[in-house]
């Protein structure tokens, strides 16, 4: 990986600057600040997978928002080029974009922390969710499939119908946020999903601070509504089968109580049979 960095770096005319590069997740993507033969400031960022699996919604994330959203009204950092290379049956997709000039929130997707935000934060989260609910799609962040056997799995209760199904940003949390001025980061998994998915997914990452969560619904008041059950059933879910395979454990007991609500909200909503005497 370092070395197709550096290999990238100069196919693409930047150079790196900084100290050590950034690993993501599971060491599956590196990425380096730099600057252009013109002296603009960039980041590189390279993922790999196996030639054979090098395609598809991951791979191509960045490339179609960039399509799709443009810089989203300067909520977006832009993607500038991309440089494409293999080794030893290796694919490496080396992606450079304009460099970040916000802190990301948390160094976690999980809110632990006190967070202040200034007052335009808010709308212009929400205006930027609106811009991507807008776009059209044939890209899927979340499967009917899914939907239909995790709820019940890890609910409880049967699926419910998605109403409605919008373009979603499908990694909405804390470590893809910025602040004070809001940029939304990491478009890997982008696509159509529940009305509500984003939303509610950040409302997860909320919980172990309850002020922040409160906020969240708030700013969204469209959350703890049959419109949005569906998608706030598949984000508890999700949730909790990361718990089960031992990651996100702090948020077990927040979500257990979540998914509580969200059954009592089942059988409030579900249709009683008459009783005849």
């Amino acid at each position: 990986m370092r070395v197709q960095h550096e290999r990238a770096a100069r196919a693409l005319k930047m150079t790196c600057t900084g100290g050590e590069p950034f690993w993501g997740w599971d060491g599956r993507t590196l990425g380096r600040a730099g600057t252009t033969a013109t002296g603009q400031r960039v980041w590189l960022r390279m993922t790999s997978a196996p030639t054979d699996k090098a395609h598809g919604k991951l791979w191509e994330g960045a490339e179609t928002a960039q399509q799709a959203f443009a810089d989203l009204g300067g909520h977006r950092p832009a993607l500038l080029a991309i440089h494409d290379a293999t080794g030893d049956g290796t694919a490496y997709r080396a992606e450079l974009s304009d460099h970040l000039d916000q802190p990301v929130i948390s160094g976690d997707p999980i809110l632990r922390d006190r967070l202040e935000l200034p007052d335009g934060w808010w709308p212009a989260l929400e205006g930027a969710l609106e811009k991507v609910a807008a776009a059209t799609t044939d890209r899927v962040a979340v499967r009917q499939e899914y939907i239909d056997r995790a709820v019940p799995t890890f609910l409880g209760i049967p699926a419910p119908p998605v109403t409605h199904w919008s373009t979603v940003h499908g990694d909405l949390h804390w470590a893809n946020l910025t602040a004070p001025e809001l940029r939304l980061l990491d478009w890997e998994a982008w696509g159509q999903g529940p009305w509500g998915y984003d939303q509610a997914t950040l409302y997860a990452y909320s919980l172990l601070r309850p002020g922040v969560a409160d906020r969240v619904r708030d700013a969204f008041p469209f959350l703890g509504t049959t419109q949005t059950h569906a998608a706030e059933a598949v984000v508890c879910a999700e949730l909790l089968q990361t718990v089960s395979r031992g990651t996100n454990l702090e948020l077990a007991g927040p979500l257990h109580k979540w998914a509580d609500r969200l059954r009592d909200r089942t059988s409030a909503a579900r249709p009683r049979t008459p009783r005849f005497p």
